[in-house]
């Protein structure tokens, strides 16, 4: 779909992107579930009595199962319902470009691996969205999707 196809869709259906303020407290929501779910899961693994060091080199061991659990929640809620909890809160949902649908399982594996990555070199991925009309992150251009407010 063309920008200007896209324009007139989203004029048509009276469909409009969702603010970057709600696009981060939505952020900042699935980052406090997803750190409360990592200690639920892991808390058993943390040692007792043990120095700064020690507990900082086990949650260093665990950054792999972090990332994976990202990846896994951004993935299932926003092919299964087009937005994760934290979205869902802040009423805002994830389109494919291609169809204003929910993305597809292949674009949505693509866009929760690509979010890491835009994390992971300074959150430069998610400022982008700042620069960019459409608000659009490099896992948003990545996979082909914007994020717009739910009615």
């Amino acid at each position: 779909m063309t920008n200007e196809e896209l324009i007139e869709k989203f004029e048509s259906e009276n469909i409009t992107l969702a603010p970057l303020q709600k696009r981060g407290l939505a952020y900042l929501i699935d980052e406090i579930l997803i750190s409360v779910l990592f200690s639920l899961i892991y808390l058993d693994q943390m040692p007792e009595n043990v120095t700064t060091e020690e507990l900082l080199n086990t949650i260093n061991s665990l950054f792999v199962y972090v990332v994976v659990l990202k990846v896994i929640y951004q993935t299932f809620f926003v092919w299964m319902y087009g937005a994760t909890l934290g979205k869902i809160a802040m009423k805002i949902r994830v389109i494919s470009t291609a169809d204003l649908e929910n993305p597809s399982l292949v674009l949505s594996l693509s866009r929760a691996v690509f979010r890491i990555i835009s994390e992971s070199i300074f959150y430069l991925g998610f400022i982008w969205a700042y620069l960019n009309p459409k608000r659009e992150t490099w896992h948003d251009r990545v996979a082909n999707t914007l994020v717009i407010n739910a009615n």
